[in-house]
Order: structure tokens, then C-alpha cells, then sequence
């Protein structure tokens, strides 16, 4: 279910585009992780501009100069304060884009809240294996409350998949101060990299509609979660690999987290195009 395991091998010069905007995020903290790796020249786009990256002519010099596009962004929500958000669709542009990079086989790493991105498009939550909701919602037929997510949650992280090169030099277990999420992860479509001892029932998590909202939690309720936190897996020919850690300041500072980013990067650079025609 994942890319090819590539193992051994350092690619040097590895050009990285990565999409922010759309939900708000320590700018100073989240550049200093993404400048801070060497052999990795990281350009950052932010939502609208990165919008010019899917029109035709701009998806065609993404293809050429990028390994690894990198997604720590939010598009397809726009958040109201103290309201419920509003959903939109992506642009056919942005639709053909994306089926041009899966098809091409350019590498994906999706970050964090990535995983809500475009909540009304199913392509996008097949992509990274699941979806987080801001609102009930409806995933492969079935209906979900809106999700949840526990601030600064001290967590304790076991690497399950050693072998493989993401996981290379990260301590079988390490610890981390972190946003946890409680959503629809479709677990079993994916090779499992690491795990979380964070609490997967509700009673451990708030409900995003209520924050987003800016209301007293009433009576919630979401199915038990997944304690997989990192993973990869093959989409069309696309590698792509899923962290959901990465919250703020004290993920990128965390010398393992940066490291296992970095793993990220440089392997999933290795898998470009190795199963396109």
C-alpha cells in the first residue's frame, strides 16, 4: 500500500513546494522547520496565489521544478468567527491539476490540518486516507459528526515501521507536546508508521464545530478513533505520506519531529515518478 521502499539512498538538492493559507499558523516557527534542512530548497505559496500553481501553465513548471509538494494548508473553508464555515469547491483548474500530479507520480506530503482540506471533494480525502470535519458530514456514504481535537496534548509516540527510511534514526519511542485529532482515518488502506498513546474516545476531545463557533459544547459524540498518526501509502502514482503532528512551535522545534519530517521529504523525493509512464 505504500510507495516504493527506497532505502540508503541520500538525494541531495531536493526542491520542495509547499501550500499554506486557509487556517492560521506560527509563520516565524513553521519557516524556521522548512528553511532548516539541508540538501532541501523549500518555496512556500499560500492560498489564493497557490491557486496560479494548478492553471496550466503554472502546473507545468510544478511538475518540472518540484520533487515533493507539500501541503500545510486549508483550502475549500472559509471560517467565520463565532459561526459555523462555509465550504467551497475547488476550481476545475485545481481538479485537473490535482489529476495531473497523481498521474505525473510527483510525491505528496500532507501535514497536520491538511487532512481537512476541501471537505466537499471525496477525491481529496482519498488522497490522504481520511478527513477531518469542521461540520457533520458524509465520508464514503457514511454520516460522521464534526471531529475532534485535543490542544497540548503530552503524547508519547511509537514507531512501528523501523525498517522503513521515514522512520530511519527516529527513537522507537519519543514524546511531544501536540494537537491530537479525532476523525475517520482509513487505516486499514495504509502502511501504519506511527502511533500516539493519546486517548481515541470522545470524552477526551472537543468538538471543532463548537469551537469554530465559539459555543458551549453540548451533547457530542464521535465513533472511537485511531491512535496511527503517520503513515504512507500509494495513490495512483503518487507516493504520499500523512503526519499529523505539527501544530505549532513546539513540533518544529522538536529535534525528533524535524528529523522525521525530513525523512519525509528525502524519501518521498526518491519515489518521483518511479511508477509513472
Amino acid at each position: 500500500m505504500s510507495g516504493p521502499l527506497v532505502k540508503n539512498i541520500r538525494v541531495k538538492n531536493i526542491r520542495v513546494t509547499w501550500l499554506t493559507g486557509g487556517h492560521s499558523y506560527d509563520e516565524v516557527a513553521f519557516d524556521g522547520l522548512i528553511h532548516g534542512f539541508d540538501d532541501i530548497t523549500s518555496t512556500l505559496v499560500k492560498w489564493p496565489e497557490a491557486a496560479q500553481l494548478f492553471s496550466p501553465p503554472g502546473l507545468q513548471n510544478l511538475l518540472a521544478d518540484t520533487d515533493v509538494i507539500a501541503l500545510y494548508d486549508l483550502p475549500g473553508i472559509t471560517f467565520q468567527r463565532g459561526s459555523t464555515p462555509s465550504f467551497f469547491e475547488p476550481t476545475p483548474e485545481v481538479i485537473a491539476g490535482w489529476k495531473s500530479i497523481v498521474a505525473k507520480g510527483l510525491p505528496i506530503l500532507a501535514m497536520h490540518h491538511a487532512i481537512a482540506s476541501w471537505p466537499t471533494w471525496p477525491f481529496f480525502a482519498e488522497l490522504v486516507k481520511g478527513r477531518f470535519h469542521y461540520t457533520p458530514g458524509e465520508l464514503r456514504g457514511v454520516a460522521y459528526p464534526d471531529s475532534g481535537y485535543s490542544m497540548h496534548k503530552e503524547q508519547t509516540f511509537t514507531v512501528i515501521a523501523e525498517e522503513h527510511p521515514i522512520c530511519e534514526g527516529i527513537p522507537r519511542e519519543f514524546s511531544l507536546t501536540d494537537e491530537t485529532y479525532l476523525c475517520p482515518i482509513f487505516a486499514d488502506e495504509v502502511t501504519p508508521l506511527i502511533t500516539t498513546d493519546a486517548p481515541q474516545g470522545d470524552t477526551s476531545y472537543l468538538s471543532a464545530l463548537a469551537a469554530v463557533r465559539q459555543e458551549q459544547q453540548s451533547e457530542w459524540n464521535h465513533p472511537k478513533g485511531t491512535a496511527l498518526v503517520a503513515w504512507t501509502h500509494q495513490y495512483e502514482n503518487s507516493s504520499v505520506v500523512y503526519l499529523q503532528p505539527g501544530d505549532g512551535p513546539l513540533a518544529f522545534a522538536n529535534p525528533v519531529y524535524r528529523q522525521l519530517t525530513c525523512n519525509a521529504l528525502t524519501w518521498l523525493a526518491t519515489t518521483k515518478g518511479v511508477r509513472s509512464e
